[in-house]
């Protein structure tokens, strides 16, 4: 408990009105602050995942030795690392805090450029020269190379859905809907996948895995009605191809459903951050509205994903 209250005292979130070593009212409330900030489910719980956001979130660039290992290195100084280099033009990827090939391969062409052993590792001599690099070509908020790369692959894709692998993920409650889902994909050339592990970070691997060429993440609201979507957002960063797509499927459904607007949003939870296509998590309920309309629901989501590779406009603030 004293551990928990003093990190997130030292990102700001304040806990000192509950009684020392205590979980009162206000550390839930910098729980919930913290998880809302980092793109998290709120729940107010300090949980495995929300636990390691927060110890991913006290490194700062230069704290530790950066590199390629098993599990991967993850935290803010990774994060800094990626915008750093994506605005000098080497790509890291999406910016997700996660040292993974790409970034390392980024890390390593940078490394090259400065004429240091490109080792991949993130030392005290890499840092100093990136730091030096950087700025003498600063300027005010560039856009990162993996953005501008994810934007141009996404003009130059093919306008359909023939060829297109998609990779839907649930835990449960959605069998009609997956039914009715490939019965109107598969006419369209389109090959759907499913996938069930309960575990997101294990979904993420078997999509990316599969080569998919977008993930739709499936969420049961047993206790409410509507719908809210979700694409990845994290460290000043999103996905644009998950963010069009997830603001066509939530004005799709709604239109479909006419059921309650739960909003859409960027977030950082495993399935959006660790998949490297656009991916999406809708979450839906009530079920019985579900089984009732699944057929409808299928529908609304094959039209979403055609305007999606159409490249139809839509104005987020309409959803």
């Amino acid at each position: 408990m004293r551990e928990l209250r003093h990190r997130l005292a030292k990102l700001g979130y304040t806990t000192e009105e509950d009684p020392p070593g205590t979980f009162g009212p206000a550390t839930r409330a910098a729980v919930e602050a913290f998880q809302h900030h980092r793109g998290l489910r709120i729940d107010g719980v300090c949980g495995a995942q929300t636990w390691a956001t927060l110890v991913e979130a006290g490194f700062r660039l230069g704290d530790r030795i950066l590199k390629r290992q098993v599990p991967m290195m993850r935290g803010d100084d990774v994060a800094e690392l990626q915008q750093r280099l994506g605005a000098l033009g080497f790509d890291t990827g999406r910016v997700d805090g996660i040292y993974g090939p790409q970034t390392a391969d980024a890390v390593a062409e940078f490394q090259q450029n400065a004429g240091i052993v490109p080792d991949a590792i993130v030392g005290p001599v890499t840092l100093v020269e990136l730091l030096r690099v950087q700025a003498r070509h600063r300027q005010a908020e560039p856009e990162l190379v993996s953005t501008v790369r994810a934007k141009e692959a996404l003009r130059r894709t093919p306008p359909t859905l023939l060829g297109r692998h998609i990779v839907v993920g649930e835990t449960g409650g959605f069998t009609l809907l997956l039914t009715s889902l490939r019965r109107r994909l598969l006419p369209l050339g389109a090959r759907i996948t499913p996938l069930h592990h309960p575990d997101e970070s294990v979904r993420a691997r078997q999509a990316n895995a599969a080569g998919a060429d977008v993930y739709l993440g499936l969420h049961l609201m047993v206790d409410r009605r509507g719908c809210a979507t979700a694409y990845y957002a994290g460290y000043r960063n999103e996905s644009p191809g998950g963010r069009r797509l997830a603001a066509l499927v939530q004005q799709a459904i709604l239109t479909t459903l006419g059921t309650t607007d739960r909003g859409l949003r960027g977030m950082s939870v495993p399935i959006l951050r660790e998949t490297t296509m656009p991916a999406i998590l809708i979450e839906l309920g009530p079920a019985a509205e579900l089984v009732e309309h699944h057929d409808e629901v299928a529908a609304a989501l094959v039209s979403a994903l055609q305007a999606w590779v159409r490249g139809d406009e839509i104005a987020i603030g309409d959803c």
